[in-house]
């Protein structure tokens, strides 16, 4: 890894640790505020939320484990840099949003199918709540401003998770202010569910979106279309072919075939090589690494070259 890509990459872990320590700061206090102040008011919603927001605790503890691993170097056991953590990271907080979720769907489903007595709940959880949806709002735009500016996926996929409880958040008001109305509990026990409901969907959204980048992919036909034409940009250089473009932690690896004239000198073709990088990194952002393949003029047709990667002709 060469200085400024080590730079980069110390620059992101700070950033990181910095969103982690508010959030985990910001969480716990939300957490425990909510936690305590459910019980002692009888809302199994707020108890819910409070939950909710202990999982957004675990959740920055982990973000900076990532910090410190993505910091580190590549090695030889990691060529490519240790950026992946972040996507791995990014799926096991999807995992711990869902089960989160389905604990307090199948609690409530439990206690409404059951029938069971539930209290109505009292003034400070409407309190507690009130405050709680200002705070996910200013933890979710501070995690989303310090997302974008480290670049990180990790970042700002927990900024949509605090942003959706923000959302139920709100659902808890509406519940636990239907309940203390009407004087019923029951009202209480289905928002704490539709809670349950929307933190599963959340969930789902953040692990779609990771998985596409766990296989290699996670970028779309806008980057290979500008891929193509930074070729075409560059005298000499033709037919690109067997693009493949992977996204790793925010940044693209980027791997192409392309054709010159096969009477030029190696040292000529290799130059061609070296433009066609350039206008690449010029084209695209966060460019990690390309990899340029030299072909002579109309050998892009063997065996070698059929099924890997794209052609102008599959966009």
């Amino acid at each position: 890894m060469n200085s400024d890509k080590a730079l980069g990459a110390l620059e992101k872990s700070r950033v990181i640790k910095q969103a982690s320590v508010i959030a985990i700061g910001g969480n716990l206090l939300l957490a425990c505020a909510k936690i305590l102040i459910g019980f002692f008011a009888g809302s199994m919603a707020v108890v819910a939320d409070g939950i909710d927001s202990s999982v957004d605790v675990l959740i920055g503890i982990m973000q900076l484990l990532v910090s410190a691993i993505i910091a580190r170097p590549a090695d030889e056991g990691h060529p490519w840099g240790h950026g992946k953590a972040e996507t791995v990271a990014t799926v096991v907080l999807s995992f711990i949003l869902f089960y989160a979720g389905a604990s307090l769907v199948f609690r409530s489903a439990g206690l409404i199918i059951r029938g069971e007595t539930v209290e109505t709940p009292q003034i400070p959880a409407l309190i507690v709540t009130v405050i709680s949806i200002a705070g996910k709002l200013l933890l979710s735009l501070n995690q989303y401003v310090l997302g974008k500016k480290a670049d990180s996926e990790m970042l700002k996929a927990n900024a949509a998770n605090m942003a959706s409880d923000v959302v139920t958040s709100a659902g808890v008001l509406v519940g636990v202010g239907l309940s203390t109305l009407l004087n019923t509990g029951i009202i209480d026990s289905v928002a704490a569910g539709l809670v349950g409901l929307w933190v599963i969907k959340t969930s789902i959204g953040i692990f779609w979106e990771t998985n596409s980048e766990l296989m290699d992919g996670g970028v779309g036909r806008a980057e290979y279309k500008t891929l193509f034409e930074a070729v075409h940009a560059v005298p000499g250089a033709g037919n690109p072919h067997r693009a493949r473009i992977r996204a790793v932690a925010g940044l693209l690896d980027i791997d192409l075939d392309i054709e010159v004239d096969g009477k030029l000198t190696v040292c000529q073709a290799h130059e061609i090589a070296s433009k066609v990088e350039t206008e690449v990194r010029g084209r695209l952002e966060n460019v990690y690494d390309i990899m340029v393949h030299i072909e002579p003029a109309g050998d892009a047709g063997n065996e070698e070259n059929e099924g890997f990667g794209l052609t102008e002709h599959n966009l």
